[in-house]
């Protein structure tokens, strides 16, 4: 699911259990996109890492997640509140999310000047 929201609760709207991962973007001006991100047992495939040319500065709302670094050794667990800033190019991946529960984040993707 895509889409555009000018107004709204980030979590008003959350899809079904079974669906999609789903993205959102709530505000895009050059050089930055805020989107809400809904996951509910979604994970990165296996071997793919990203590799964004953007920076990333991502906070957990709700539920849980399992952050992965290249080129750390262990997943960074996440909770609601937990925040990380990704550099860009730093490769990472959703090694996890919880199953039983959406998680909820809130992504801000921004060129570094």
């Amino acid at each position: 699911m895509t889409g555009r929201l000018a107004t709204g609760n980030l979590f008003a709207d959350l899809p079904a259990p079974a669906g999609a991962e789903a993205f959102i973007a709530l505000l895009s001006r050059p050089g930055l996109r805020v989107e809400r991100i809904v996951s509910r047992g979604h994970a990165s495939p296996p071997g793919f890492w990203y590799d964004q040319p953007q920076g990333e500065w991502v906070v957990v709302l709700a539920g849980a997640a399992k952050l992965r670094f290249a080129d750390e050794a262990e997943p960074r667990a996440l909770g609601p509140g937990d925040f990380c800033d990704i550099a860009p190019h730093r490769r990472h991946r959703v090694e996890w999310t919880d199953p039983d529960a959406a998680t909820v984040w809130l992504a801000i993707h921004y060129d570094e000047r």
